[in-house]
Order: structure tokens, then sequence, then C-alpha cells
């Protein structure tokens, strides 16, 4: 018996991540990404979003005040995505890291969409990205999606 399909609508809402340095990492989100804050839980935890929603990012310090991040070969988050609306926004947003000094691990065009990959100062990973229209998705002779994974041309892109 084949399982029913999830509701098309359905949206993936907020990442809350365990931090070492709450005023770090907000340091890292609010300055270097533009995110605003929106409130704070005393010392312990801070949520911030864009464009005023309640949260898109919650940081806590509560189980990894002072901790290190996990070790290379164990499981866990391998990044979270960060949806840009438009080129010209993803293009501002290099612009940012670029400015802030953040170094970029990879940039790729995945025909679907452009993305940044970074780290945050807990290791984790990060990608920012826009999605192409959806008729401009490549496609196999049969009609299904094919991916690739290219080179981004960050030149083309910071001309936006």
């Amino acid at each position: 018996m084949a399982a029913e399909r999830i509701d098309p609508n359905v949206t993936i809402g907020h990442v809350h991540l365990k931090v070492s340095y709450l005023e770090r990492a907000v340091a890292f989100y609010r300055d270097a990404l533009g995110f605003e804050v929106t409130q704070r839980y005393g010392r312990g935890a801070a949520f911030l979003s864009a464009g005023g929603y309640h949260h898109h990012l919650g940081l806590n310090v509560w189980e990894s005040r002072g901790g290190a991040p996990p070790p290379a070969g164990s499981t866990g988050l391998y990044h979270f995505a960060i949806l840009y609306p438009t080129r010209a926004a993803l293009a501002d947003a290099l612009r940012r890291l670029m400015d802030a000094g953040v170094p970029l691990e990879g940039a790729s065009d995945h025909g679907v969409s452009e993305s940044l990959y970074l780290r945050d100062p807990d290791g984790n990973g990060v990608e920012l990205y826009r999605d192409r229209p959806r008729d401009e998705w490549p496609r196999s002779e049969d009609g299904t999606l094919r991916m690739v994974t290219r080179p981004l041309d960050l030149a083309s892109l910071l001309a936006e």
C-alpha cells in the first residue's frame, strides 16, 4: 500500500541551532547575513527573522554553552538553507558575506537553483540560495527533474 503524499503546500519553518557562544552567533546572523533579532530569552537564547516574522532562526546555549562542533564523521546537521526571493537578493547576500570577511566553502549552479555554501561560527553548514522559476528547471526527455552541480559564476551574480 503506497503512502499518501504530503500536502504540496507544506513548507519547512524555522531552524533552531545549539551554539557555543550566543553573542557570537547573534552577531553572525544579524551583522553578516542581515537578520533582525525579534526576541531574547535572557542570556540563553535569541530569535531572529527577516521581514518581521516571529522567527526564522532560533539560537540557544541551553545545552551547548562553550561547546565544540561535532567531530567530522559524526551524524547531525549537514546544512540548512535560506531561500532568497530573487537573484538580486542573493547577490546582496554575497556582498554582505564579502564585506564581513566570511569565506565561502562553495558556490554551485544546480540548474534548479543557485547556491552559496558557508559555515557559521559554530561550524554549522549554511546554504544561501535562490530558486529558478519552475519552467526553467532542467528536465530529462521523459520529463523527470535533472539537477546538476556546476560552478556558480560569482561575477555574474554580483553584476545583478
